[in-house]
């Protein structure tokens, strides 16, 4: 569409239309990669605008200008969230920072909490009917121009010209400024490529196939989706696409096509990446960029089954609470999307969320798991919200755990110089027993290797781990659980109280070679329960002594032969070479586990009424 014909009338130059900005205005600038960059520059460099109030949510081309203190007597810069360009700006206070969920601004605009005089966009050039696209900047952009009373435009062939909501019509800009240029981009930045590798493996662990996903702002979540790439139909419903989701589209890992609710399709509001990513986004109808009121909306995000939210924080305290937005009294990102999607994720069926956040800071001076917030700190995410946190170290399961689980939990995925300290503030606190030990220093991501499921004939899953000091509770709740036989079988008497110390220091002596602990994991009801335990510990320099528990209700599945195959192969790779066992002589089920598992075992009677028994390893051929 030629505009010259159409509507000349609207048609001025950059400096032409920033003179219709009157001095005291409300200016709304569109968001990110978005941004009009040479609108911003025409209204900056027009020294008779003066006393102006710029809202934006991702600001970039302002960066250019916030330590002139000419423009800081003209402009006040009022963001929603601070980008990394800005951020050195706001510890100085020169911008201000507005806290607030991302899907909630739209309605601030629209009730005109916040007024607007003057909306400056950027779009696509008109289509044959008139209809442009705010291309890779709709979330709060399309609400800032529909409730502005001037918007000026800067219309760019460079703008790729996307599906959804970005599409406006000519007659709703009153000035339009044809300028192009190329979009501003957003590269990745790669900060600790082993941090990034381990969180992006234990990520990799949690999200499932069919899985829809969030991707929350910086540079970690963005870092740790390429490890995704083993996936299969994974769907998108996010705030904002970047340069980690391009080779998952390209390589199909993303395809949408298990999504239940707006099935085929990406949704998303805003687009930061590069060249490749915004070519790969024009005109491509599987995306579908929405406004934030809807792509944020936690009752829309619901909708989708199997939710699964990853975002990142900068630190978070051992009773659950993140902080995103601040280093103590400085002001560093934003809200933003997090608690919308993590609530969304909560109401979703199967649905959960992940926040990812390295264990150090400063070269490893810092721990970023602490045991109360920084002073200052504000609390974006409650602790009644978390669900997983991950770190270089370990997943850490959350949600609905009591302080002293989260406490164990938090201190064993920390890093390993700051784990006892942890445990004593902890202590100082009263999160935890006085006597509670603290989780081993090793780096426990060799565990990885030992993570095993079976699927049983009556077509429920038992997963296989190890025992890790989080189970103290649940290893509780498995051992009152048995019938008074199973604990006669298995300790040689009616024991009817496991204490503390007893649980304690069942955990406390597996070092993971020598000492091995193997639980069982079931899904009963709402929550995954310990069906089965089983152990070896060294009793020689070859051999180990081996003992196992089933719940009695799922004996003759073939689980206790299973759980020993694991702790055999485990053995194994610690240079054992035979697990020796003492069995009472009534108890037939367990000697019959050993005899189908061990055919060449030997069994020798005591007088006391137990049996001893050796079992050789049979060497596997290669």
């Amino acid at each position: 569409m030629d505009l010259k014909q159409v509507c000349p009338e609207k048609l001025l130059t950059a400096q032409e239309s920033v003179k219709k900005i009157k001095n005291g205005s409300r200016v709304f600038i569109g968001t990110g990669c978005g941004e009009p960059q040479e609108l911003i520059k025409a209204m900056v460099e027009d020294l008779s605008i003066q006393d102006i109030i710029i809202y934006q949510m991702l600001s970039h081309s302002l960066s250019d200008y916030v330590d002139d203190e000419s423009f800081l007597s003209r402009f006040s810069i009022k963001l929603f969230f601070i980008s990394a360009m800005m951020r050195q700006s706001a510890f100085e206070g020169k911008i201000d920072y507005i806290p607030v969920y991302l899907s909630q601004i739209p309605e601030i605009f629209s009730n005109r909490e916040i007024g607007l005089d003057v909306a400056l966009v950027q779009v696509s050039p008109p289509d044959h009917h008139g209809y442009c696209s705010l291309g890779i900047s709709v979330d709060i952009t399309l609400s800032g121009m529909k409730n502005a009373n001037i918007v000026i435009a800067q219309v760019n062939p460079q703008m790729p010209r996307t599906w959804g909501d970005s599409i406006v019509h000519i007659d709703e800009i009153d000035y339009l400024v044809e300028f192009e240029q190329p979009v501003l981009e957003s590269l990745p930045l790669t900060k600790n490529k082993k941090v990034v590798e381990r969180i992006g493996h234990y990520v990799n662990t949690l999200v499932d196939d069919g899985a829809t996903l969030q991707i929350g702002f910086g540079h970690l979540p963005d870092a740790v989706v390429p490890y995704l790439a083993d996936k299969k139909d994974l769907g998108i419903h996010t705030q904002v696409i970047t340069n980690g989701l391009l080779p998952l589209f390209k390589n199909k890992a993303i395809t949408n096509k298990k999504k239940n609710y707006l099935p085929d399709r990406t949704i998303a509001s805003l687009c930061m990446g590069s060249q490749e990513l915004y070519d790969f986004v024009h005109n491509n109808p599987s995306f579908y960029f929405r406004s934030s009121e809807f792509v944020n909306d936690p009752n829309i995000i619901a909708r989708n089954d199997n939710f699964i939210s990853i975002s990142s924080a900068l630190e978070v305290d051992l009773t659950g609470q993140i902080c995103t937005d601040s280093k103590g009294y400085l002001f560093y990102s934003g809200i933003g999307d997090q608690v919308d999607f993590i609530r969304g994720s909560a109401m979703s069926k199967g649905g959960f969320s992940i926040v990812i956040i390295p264990s150090t800071a400063q070269d490893d001076e810092v721990s970023r798991i602490v045991p109360h917030l920084s002073e200052g700190a504000g609390v974006a995410t409650t602790r009644g919200d978390i669900d997983i946190i991950v770190t270089e170290y370990g997943v850490a399961e959350m949600r609905r755990k009591s302080i002293y689980q989260r406490v164990m939990e938090l201190a064993r995925i920390a890093h390993p110089k700051f784990r006892k300290n942890l445990i004593e503030e902890a202590k100082k606190r009263h999160y935890i027993f006085p006597d509670q030990l603290p989780p081993t220093t090793q780096d426990l991501l060799f565990l990885d290797r030992y993570l095993y499921s079976l699927k049983l004939e009556n077509g429920k899953t038992v997963d296989f781990r190890p025992l890790l000091p989080s189970d103290e509770f649940e290893s509780r709740h498995f051992y009152y659980s048995l019938q008074d036989d199973s604990i006669y079988y298995r300790f040689f008497n009616k024991r009817k109280v496991f204490s503390r110390d007893m649980l304690q220091q069942q955990w406390a002596e597996v070092d993971y070679r020598r000492n091995m602990t193997i639980i069982g994991l079931m899904q009963i009801g709402k929550r995954k329960q310990i069906v089965a335990i089983g152990s070896y510990a060294e009793a020689g320099k070859y051999s180990a002594e081996v003992a196992f528990l089933v719940k009695e209700k799922l004996h003759g599945l073939g689980i206790g032969t299973y759980l020993l195959g694991i702790l055999e192969t485990i053995a194994t790779e610690n240079n054992y070479k035979q697990f020796i066992a003492t069995v009472l002589a009534e108890n037939r089920k367990m000697i019959n586990v050993f005899k189908n598992k061990y055919p060449h075992a030997k069994f020798l009677r005591s007088g006391s009424g137990e049996v001893e028994v050796e079992m050789p390893f049979i060497p596997h051929k290669d």
